[in-house]
């Protein structure tokens, strides 16, 4: 049987994305994505909960990322999980779950000039941009 590996988040992100070239041309794009369900407790009182999600966006997505998204724009991403392991300069194991994005939406209204209306997707900006095997070359120590 096969496995299903899909995550869809909408959320904010929390700092400017840093963007980063593998070999020298592959751009790549990080960022913080914050998202915040909002609920009644057994009180009755509203309560928010803030999860924080590693995203990484490569090629034509990552240079949209860099082009358009700052700190606190609102976004769709939709992608998979992909689990990073390393060993640091002290040779401890570290590891890092991060959201490989394939496709994203800004939903900023004030963006909507720059990329269309209703917030539309990136994708064919951005052609073709599924991540790649590339993904482990970064350098794993960036986000320790």
């Amino acid at each position: 049987m096969r496995g299903v590996n899909k995550v869809i988040l909408i959320g904010n992100l929390g700092k400017d994305p840093e963007i980063q070239k593998v070999d020298g041309t592959i751009p790549v794009a990080k960022f913080p994505l914050a998202t915040t369900e909002t609920f009644k407790d057994r009180s009755g009182k509203q309560v928010s909960q803030t999860e924080w999600h590693n995203v990484v966006l490569w090629r034509g997505l990552a240079e949209l990322a860099e082009k358009y998204l700052r700190k606190g724009s609102l976004i769709y991403v939709e992608g998979h999980l992909h689990t990073r392991s390393w060993e640091d300069k002290d040779g401890n194991k570290k590891s890092a779950v991060e959201v490989v994005g394939d496709n994203l939406i800004m939903l900023d209204k004030k963006l909507e000039s720059h990329v269309g209306s209703h917030g539309s997707s990136v994708q064919e900006e951005a052609g073709e941009s599924s991540a790649s095997s590339m993904e482990s070359e970064l350098n794993p120590e960036d986000n320790e």
